[in-house]
């Protein structure tokens, strides 16, 4: 399975954005998917995890309530929703995807990486 973000951009603090994660070859299905972020100077750090069938999803305390994970195993995407967006949460931000009935929130235990797409918060 291959993985290619889109969707950053420039966006005001309280407003909203979404990101998007493309899969294609393999079994898309096959995979929990992550987003990670990493802003200049900080470590990259996991923010959503969605399982396989979409039916459980994980979210730092951080973005509860503001950030909506979702998958469409036909379309083969996963959409990060980001709303009242605050200035800590601008960072680079990549998908991943690991095989297995678990999702896990290791950045270690992903072997499969989107490059990063921007995201941009202004006061």
């Amino acid at each position: 399975v291959q993985l290619q973000a889109s969707g950053g951009g420039l966006v005001q603090a309280g407003g909203s954005l979404s990101v998007s994660c493309a899969a294609s070859g393999g079994t898309f299905s096959d995979y929990c998917v992550g987003w990670f972020r990493q802003a200049p100077g900080k470590e990259r750090e996991i923010v959503a995890t969605i399982s396989r069938l979409g039916g459980s999803a994980y979210y730092i305390d951080s973005v509860k309530g503001r950030f909506t994970i979702s998958r469409d195993n036909v379309k083969n995407t996963v959409t990060l929703q980001m709303n009242d967006l605050k200035s800590d949460d601008a960072a680079a931000y990549y998908c991943a995807a690991a095989p297995g009935l678990r999702c896990v929130t290791t950045r270690g235990q992903y072997p499969l990486w989107g490059q990063g797409t921007q995201v941009t918060v202004s006061s």
